[in-house]
């Protein structure tokens, strides 16, 4: 075939190849997915966004509180019939932190099972600027993890914004370690045989800093693995790295306007003194830092901006002898593999079967 025909015939993915795509004319997108964001109202609606990365800390504050109603009010609508399963136990611990502030962590085991099982260390994702763990999507994904034969122990770290906030980097990383402590502490009480980092979105970032930090604190023997999803972890949604090319291809699909994420990190960190901070931006971090991590698992999505910064990720740890692993997630946007249970349960149930087989290997030794 002529090669000139050849390159006629390449189209680039996204808005690559047409500035103005929209997810709901992207031909990739699962078709249950579209149905679903159009039954619940969450395709992206077009106009000037009400804040930016030169707003002040207090508007972004105000926005934050609001967005964050907002999230809570859209979750409520998805999750409208959930109810704690019958089959799964849960208790609420009250733990101090670092800092001497009181963390609450949630305990979700299964019910009639007293062996050791592995445990989860479950961080709820919000951009680690808003939303709660007590919220209806991060108890349902719980109680499936412990359906699954897990120990899923959730924290309510704090945020910097939202209800929860404001508390900039590093109060919400510093109760992630503190809760990861604390599991390790009582792994004989909480019969777990092992604990994974695990977390989506913001929560994906602060599973792989945690780990990090239980590095340099000589604590990495409390880590048995790392399962992250969709992790936000570059820090340049202002100025978008090239080499990250999923920031260019999905920018606005599914509500994930970088112009908008770019702002609201603004709030994790209002003086940008950590903005090259791995604890804070872990695709930041040098080999040294990432040498004799614990095994990796990065599960992304094909069409989310924040894909191409986990894959990243997965290749500096290789780069770096550690032992990592990815999957793409064809045709879902950020997260939705755990946020549309009942429209695609198949996608959603793989992920929980993926965090389950991971644990299960690495909670071993194998």
């Amino acid at each position: 075939m002529d090669r000139t025909n050849l390159e006629k015939e390449v189209f680039l993915p996204g808005k690559l190849g047409n500035p103005k795509m929209r997810i709901e004319d992207d031909p990739r997108l699962d078709p249950r997915l579209l149905a679903a964001m159009r039954k619940y109202g969450l395709l992206e609606q077009s106009g000037p966004l009400p804040v930016n990365v030169n707003s002040s800390v207090s508007d972004l504050i105000d926005f934050c509180n609001q967005a964050e109603k907002g999230w809570e009010e859209e979750n409520a609508k998805i999750y409208a019939d959930v109810k704690p399963n019958p089959e799964v136990s849960v208790k609420t611990v009250v733990i101090r932190g670092v800092d001497n502030n009181e963390i609450k962590l949630f305990v979700h085991r299964p019910k009639g099972n007293d062996r050791d099982l592995p445990g989860i260390l479950y961080l709820h994702g919000g951009g680690m600027v808003m939303l709660s763990t007590t919220g209806p999507i991060y108890q349902q994904w719980r109680d499936e993890l412990a359906l699954a034969g897990l120990v899923s122990v959730g924290v309510e770290f704090r945020n910097a914004g939202g209800k929860l906030g404001p508390h900039p980097f590093p109060a919400g990383l510093n109760d992630c370690v503190s809760a990861l402590s604390w599991m390790h502490k009582n792994k004989r009480f909480l019969k777990v045989s092992g604990i994974i980092l695990s977390g989506e979105s913001g929560g994906g970032n602060l599973a792989i800093a945690s780990c990090l930090k239980a590095k340099e604190a000589n604590i990495l023997n409390h880590v048995q693995g790392v399962y992250s999803q969709a992790p936000i972890l570059a820090n340049s949604y202002h100025d978008k790295d090239p080499s990250i090319r999923s920031l260019f291809e999905c920018d606005g699909y599914a509500g994930m306007d970088l112009a908008l994420v770019a702002a609201l990190t603004k709030l994790y960190d209002p003086q940008e003194t950590y903005a090259s901070d791995p604890f804070a931006w872990p695709l930041h971090a040098n080999q040294d830092l990432l040498r004799d991590l614990p095994p990796h698992y990065i599960s992304v999505n094909e069409l989310d901006p924040h894909r191409d910064e986990g894959i990243a990720y997965v290749r500096k740890l290789l780069g770096a002898g550690v032992e990592a692993s990815s999957r793409t997630i064809n045709g879902t946007h950020h997260v939705a593999d755990m946020k549309f249970r009942k429209e695609a349960p198949d996608i959603f149930f793989d992920t929980i079967g993926s965090i389950k087989s991971f644990a299960d290997r690495v909670s071993s030794g194998i």
